[in-house]
C-alpha cells in the first residue's frame, strides 16, 4: 500500500533522511519548511528517488495560522495521512539566552510552543481518521536539564510531556504517537559542537530507527538505542552529585 507522509521541518537532516526512505518505497509526501529553495531541492531529490508524488508548503513553524493552513493543505493533497513527522526546531545558544530575554522567548517558542501547537492541530486531523501515526522529534536533552543546554532541554522536556499525554488521549481513537529521542547526530545544526565521536550517529541510521519505530508502533524510541541506558543512569544520579558534573 502506498503511504501518505507529512513531514514538518522537512529540510532538517533527520527529516530528509526519513523522507528518502519513504520516497524509495514509492510513498506520497507532503513537505513543510520555511526555506523555499531548500524545500524545492529536497522535493526534487525525493521525486528522483521514486516518490509517487511530492507536495510542498512554505511556512514558519512559529506562525500558528501558517501551521493550521499547512495541515489543511496536507490533508487536501493527500486525503488520508498515514504518518506525520514533526521535525522542526533549532539549537539555541545557551549563553546568549542567559542574558537576552527576547532571544530566550523566541527560541522556546520555536522549539516547544510551535511543536505543541503543531501536534494539537495534527491530533484534530487524525481523530476523524481513527488511524495513523504522529511522530515527533524530541531529544535525550529533554530527559534531564544540563548546564550546557538547559533552554533546549526544557523545550524538549515540554514536548516529551505533551506527547506522552497526547499518546494516552489518542490511544482509544486508533491514533498512535511516537516520541523520538535522538542523541548526538551528525547534522549541520551540531557541526560546530565538540562531540564524542563514538556517540555520534549518522542521519541515515537515525532515519532507519525512526521508520522502524513507526512500523512497530513504539511509544518512545531512543536513537541510537544505547542512549536509553545512558539517560537512565543520568536520570538516576542524585541532584547533589549531578549538579557537580560537567554534562
Amino acid at each position: 500500500m502506498t503511504q501518505n507522509i507529512l513531514i514538518v521541518g522537512a529540510t532538517s537532516a533527520i527529516a530528509q533522511a526519513v523522507a528518502r526512505r519513504y520516497a524509495e518505497d514509492g510513498s506520497r509526501l507532503f513537505l513543510a519548511a520555511r526555506n523555499p529553495s531548500k524545500l524545492e531541492a529536497v522535493a526534487a531529490d525525493l521525486r528522483a528517488r521514486g516518490a509517487a508524488a511530492v507536495g510542498t508548503f512554505v511556512m514558519n513553524a512559529d506562525d500558528a495560522a501558517g501551521l493550521a493552513a499547512m495541515q489543511e493543505a496536507a490533508w487536501a493533497a493527500l486525503g488520508t495521512v498515514h504518518v506525520a513527522l514533526v521535525a522542526h526546531g533549532s539549537l539555541p545558544d545557551q549563553e546568549r539566552a542567559s542574558s537576552d530575554t527576547d532571544y530566550l522567548i523566541a527560541q522556546f517558542r520555536i522549539n516547544a510552543e510551535s511543536v505543541l501547537v503543531c501536534l494539537a492541530g495534527l491530533a484534530r486531523h487524525f481523530i476523524p481518521q481513527r488511524s495513523g501515526v504522529i511522530a515527533v522529534i524530541g531529544s535525550v536533552a529533554g530527559d534531564r536539564g544540563r548546564a550546557g543546554n538547559y533552554l533546549y532541554g526544557a523545550a524538549k522536556a515540554a514536548i516529551h510531556a505533551f506527547a506522552s499525554g497526547l499518546r494516552a488521549h489518542l490511544y482509544r481513537q486508533g491514533v498512535h504517537v511516537l516520541t523520538v529521542k535522538p542523541g548526538f547526530v551528525a547534522t549541520p545544526m551540531t557541526a560546530h559542537l565538540q562531540l564524542p565521536a563514538r556517540l555520534i550517529a549518522q542521519p541515515e541510521a537515525v532515519a532507519a530507527r525512526i521508520t522502524r519505530a513507526i512500523e512497530q508502533r513504539r511509544s518512545v524510541a531512543y536513537v541510537p538505542g544505547f542512549w536509553r541506558i545512558i539517560m537512565t543512569v543520568i536520570r538516576l544520579l542524585p541532584e547533589n552529585v549531578f549538579k557537580r558534573l560537567r554534562l
